[in-house]
């Protein structure tokens, strides 16, 4: 990405691959800035790894280039796990059941209730959550919006895909299920589709006991996805957060598959 700044700019950047992930690094994904800056990086409250950076006045180009190391396994579906009762679950998740800047539960709560009240419980709830959210929101990168909350992509029935994410997570906390925003690559390895692939969101939910993926913009399980950063939502993962006024001019991201090397 390229950024241009008019005056020197505090920045906090959150482009790493996620931890979780860093043993699955083949080559690293060192961020590379032209012109250079000093650089420090720290951990936030949620565990991701974010850059400290002030920038200089004029263009600022910064990027990454790594090789992962997947497993080619889909994500897991486990339709056996059970929805925990809130007195029941660990501290840790607790304020994943709450709402956030952009999933505003408040005002979706009766919605949710009114939708999913009557149905399952556990792994078929979230399921038939992001069904729900999948088959009503027409996915629309030409109507993405930064301020746009869950309640607002339920009301417009359009957006991206943190559009999808925010209004599955906060359905899915406004029935006591535990969810966090994720964001990170996502290549389209075992799929015919021709949808651009770069960064995407989608969410985790916490059932019997562990977080597990859930991507209602995808209603197929995917192969390749690597994790960059979680939050309660897209305000806490932001790639880039400026402390001052500037203008995105150049961003490309590529997430693809490589053939293994021989031996």
């Amino acid at each position: 990405m390229t950024l241009e700044c008019t005056q020197p700019t505090p920045m906090i950047l959150t482009l790493h691959v996620h931890d979780t992930r860093v043993p699955d690094l083949v080559r690293a994904d060192h961020l590379t800035f032209d012109p250079p800056v000093p650089v420090t990086d720290y951990r936030d409250g949620f565990g991701n790894r974010c850059s400290r950076i002030v920038a200089p006045p004029g263009a600022l180009r910064i990027s990454a280039d790594a090789v992962v190391d997947d497993s080619g396994r889909a994500d897991v579906i486990a339709d056996h796990a059970k929805q925990l009762p809130v007195p029941d679950l660990p501290e840790e998740t607790l304020v994943f059941l709450l709402g956030s800047r952009y999933c505003d539960t408040d005002l979706l709560s009766q919605t949710a209730w009114d939708l999913f009240g009557d149905g399952p419980t556990g792994w078929a709830l979230v399921q038939s959550i992001c069904d729900y959210v999948h088959d009503h929101i027409t996915f629309d990168y030409q109507c993405a919006s930064s301020t746009r909350t869950a309640r607002g992509a339920f009301d417009e029935r359009v957006g991206v895909c943190r559009d999808y994410a925010h209004l599955a997570i906060a359905f899915c906390r406004a029935m006591n299920v535990p969810a966090r925003y994720c964001n990170g690559y996502l290549a389209d390895i075992g799929t015919a589709s021709s949808d651009p692939r770069d960064f995407h969101a989608w969410l985790e939910a916490f059932l019997g006991g562990q977080w597990y993926v859930f991507d209602p913009r995808n209603k197929t399980p995917r192969i390749g996805r690597v994790l960059i950063a979680r939050g309660r939502d897209a305000a806490d993962v932001a790639m880039v957060n400026s402390f001052g006024s500037i203008l995105l001019t150049e961003f490309v991201v590529r997430s693809e598959e490589v053939a293994e090397a021989a031996g």
